[in-house]
C-alpha cells in the first residue's frame, strides 16, 4: 500500500481491484534459451529494463539479450526507472518513481519462475496464427488538426468530448493477433497482441491490470492447460477515447470486446509442423531531442514551486540522457517461428511502426509487441514532429530515431 502509480505524479496504491502479474515462456532448443515476458506495469526503463533482461537470464541460463520484457502499460501500476528514482530521492521531498526494495523483490520472484518452470517444460510440436477484427476498441488520438495538420487536442484514453468521440477512429491496426504454442494436439500458450492503451480509467488508487487483463484472465480461467499471455503493440498514438467515457461500466464493455476479439482470433488459427526457429536482434542508440538539457531539467526537479508532476516527469528525461552518456543502447528483438514473426518494439511506439513492419515482410505473420525499453518514452514517426501534441511533447529522441528503428526492424525481420 502507498506505492507510486504512473511515476508518482497519480494517487499511490490504496488498494487492488485485481492483480498484476508479469507471465511469459522460455522457449528451449533453439540456441541459448529464449525468454519472452509481458508485465503488467506502466513502463520498465533504461537500467531497470537492464537489470530486467539480466536477472530473467540469469534465471534462464541463457544472456540478456534472448530476453524481451515488455510492459502492456495500464497506468494504475508502477513506472520503473532506477535512475529517475535516484534523482528524485536525492531532493527529499519528492514521492518514490519505484521503490527499490519492491523492484528487486519482484525480479527475485520473477527468477524463481523461471527456474521453477525449467524442470516442467513442455515440447512445442506445432505453432499457430490467428487473427480478427476487434470492435470498437482502438482509436487515434491524435485525429483533431488544423487545416495544417498540426494537433489541436488530443483524444485521450477516456473522451467525455462529444466532438472528439465523434471523430473517425483515424489510423489504427484494428486485428487483435495471437499466436499459439502446441505439444502435439494441445495448446499449451497463446500469445495475443493488440495495439491500443490499455487504460479504461486510472488514477483512483486502485491497481488494476484493467480491461485488457481483465479478457486475458477470463480466458485464462476457461483455459487453465494454456498459458495465455496479452502483450500492447505500437499503441503509442492509440487509446479507446473514442469508445470510453471513463465511466466505471465502461470498463467491462471494452473487456469484453477484447475477449472476444481474442477468442475470434482463437477460432481464426492456422496450425502447422513447427521447423525453423531464430532470434534475431538489433541494437540502436538514438540521439536526444536537443531541448533536453541536463541543467535545465535538474532545476525543474529541484524548484519545490514546481507541481510533483513537473518536477517527476523531468527525472525521466534526465536519467535519459544519462543513459544515452554512458551509451546503453536499445535491443529489438524478433523471434522467428517459421513464417511467424514476434516483433518486439521499445517504449510508446507510434503504431504507424507496427503498419510498417507488417509492410516490410510481406509474406510474414507480424505480431507487433511494444513497451519495451520505456527509456525513450514516445517515440513518433518522422514526420509527426512538426504536428506536435502530447505524445510529440514528450518524445525525448529526435525524429532520427523513425530511420533508425525501421533500418532496424527491416534487418531482423528479414
Amino acid at each position: 500500500m502507498g506505492h507510486s502509480l504512473c511515476g508518482g505524479w497519480i494517487k499511490p496504491v490504496a488498494g487492488v481491484t485485481d492483480n498484476l502479474q508479469a507471465i511469459g515462456f522460455v522457449l528451449l532448443g533453439a540456441g541459448k534459451p529464449i525468454v519472452i515476458v509481458a508485465v503488467d506495469w506502466t513502463g520498465i526503463l533504461n537500467e531497470a529494463h537492464v537489470q530486467w533482461r539480466t536477472a530473467l537470464a540469469n534465471a534462464a541460463g541463457t544472456t540478456p539479450d534472448r530476453v524481451a520484457v515488455q510492459c502492456v502499460h495500464q497506468h494504475n501500476a508502477p513506472f520503473a526507472c532506477l535512475g529517475a528514482e535516484k534523482i528524485v530521492m536525492a531532493e527529499g521531498d519528492l514521492p518514490h518513481i519505484v521503490e527499490v526494495d519492491y523492484f528487486n523483490d519482484c525480479l527475485k520472484r520473477g527468477a524463481t519462475a523461471i527456474r521453477d518452470s525449467l524442470s516442467t517444460a513442455q515440447a512445442v510440436t506445432h505453432v499457430g496464427q490467428g487473427e480478427a477484427k476487434v470492435d470498437r476498441v482502438a482509436s487515434n488520438r491524435r485525429i483533431y488538426r488544423d487545416t495544417y495538420g498540426i494537433i489541436k487536442a488530443m483524444r485521450g484514453s477516456s473522451c467525455k468530448d462529444p466532438k472528439l468521440r465523434a471523430m473517425t477512429e483515424g489510423i489504427i491496426d484494428p486485428m487483435l493477433k495471437t499466436v499459439a504454442f502446441y505439444n502435439g494436439d494441445k495448446k499449451i500458450a497463446a500469445c495475443h497482441y493488440y495495439a491500443t492503451h490499455p487504460m479504461s480509467y486510472y488514477g483512483d488508487g486502485l491497481v488494476s491490470s484493467d480491461f485488457v487483463g481483465i479478457a486475458r484472465k477470463q480466458h485464462q480461467a476457461e483455459e487453465p492447460h494454456c498459458q495465455h499471455i496479452y502483450f500492447t503493440g505500437a499503441g503509442g498514438n492509440i487509446s479507446a477515447g473514442k469508445y470510453n467515457d471513463g465511466s466505471h461500466p465502461v470498463r467491462k464493455v471494452l473487456a469484453k470486446r477484447i475477449y472476444d476479439g481474442i477468442a475470434a482470433a482463437g477460432k481464426n488459427i492456422k496450425k502447422k509442423p513447427l521447423t525453423d526457429v531464430a532470434w534475431r536482434t538489433v541494437e540502436m542508440l538514438p540521439t536526444a531531442r536537443d531541448l533536453l538539457i541536463a541543467d535545465e531539467l535538474q532545476a525543474r526537479i529541484s524548484n519545490k514551486s514546481n507541481s510533483t508532476v513537473n518536477r517527476n516527469r523531468p527525472s525521466y528525461m534526465l536519467s535519459w540522457l544519462q543513459r544515452l552518456e554512458q551509451k546503453t543502447p536499445i535491443l529489438l528483438s524478433a523471434l522467428s517461428l517459421g513464417d511467424i514473426s514476434l516483433l518486439h518494439l521499445p517504449a510508446e511506439s507510434f503504431i504507424e511502426y507496427q503498419l510498417r513492419a507488417q509492410t516490410l515482410a510481406p509474406n510474414r505473420f507480424v505480431a507487433t509487441a511494444a513497451y519495451g525499453d520505456g527509456g525513450p518514452w514516445y517515440i513518433p514517426i518522422a514526420q509527426e514532429y512538426a504536428n506536435g501534441g502530447y505524445e510529440v511533447s514528450v518524445a525525448f529522441s529526435d525524429s532520427s530515431i523513425d530511420a533508425t528503428m525501421t533500418a532496424g526492424i527491416t534487418k531482423i525481420l528479414g
